[in-house]
């Protein structure tokens, strides 16, 4: 009873050592991922770099990063990113809009999940778009200056 009690905790000792050898592949950390413009002019985009880094032992591909609407871009590396190596993902903002805004960017990779689908990340720019002073119907007043003759 003893030998087999001893065998089984060398095996999952032994088990335990080669699951925690086991390499990682990539991974994704961001250091924010929501960010909030707080209030910004209405016409004048605006722009955040959530910064990430690859914290896994296996090159990281960004495969897709889509926001959740036009008003929206996102700028992103195509190359893989190596282990260690930090980049950034750029989102601006058009501010066309007034009013508040909550927006989401999409960030699919190459990581595998147990389910085997890729790992997404989704990340969040919020603020409130303060309406223009000249808001008429979205024409600008013509100059002030008058010639006469």
């Amino acid at each position: 009873m003893r030998r087999s009690a001893l065998t089984l905790g060398i095996l999952t000792s032994l088990t335990l050592a080669m699951a925690a050898y086991v390499a990682l592949g990539p991974q994704i950390t961001f250091t924010k991922t929501t960010h909030d413009f707080g209030k910004i002019p209405q016409g004048k985009p605006v722009s955040y770099e959530f910064e990430f880094t690859n914290t896994g032992d296996a090159p990281l591909v960004l495969t897709s990063v889509k926001a959740s609407c036009g008003c929206t871009t996102p700028f992103y590396p195509t190359e893989p990113v190596q282990p260690g190596q930090t980049n950034k993902i750029k989102a601006v903002y058009n501010a066309a809009s007034p009013g508040t805004f909550h927006k989401s960017v999409t960030v699919t990779t190459n990581i595998k999940e147990a389910t085997g689908e890729e790992k997404k990340v989704i990340l969040f720019i919020k603020g409130d778009v303060a309406a223009d002073a000249f808001n008429n119907g979205g024409e600008k007043p013509g100059s002030p200056v008058r010639i006469t003759k």
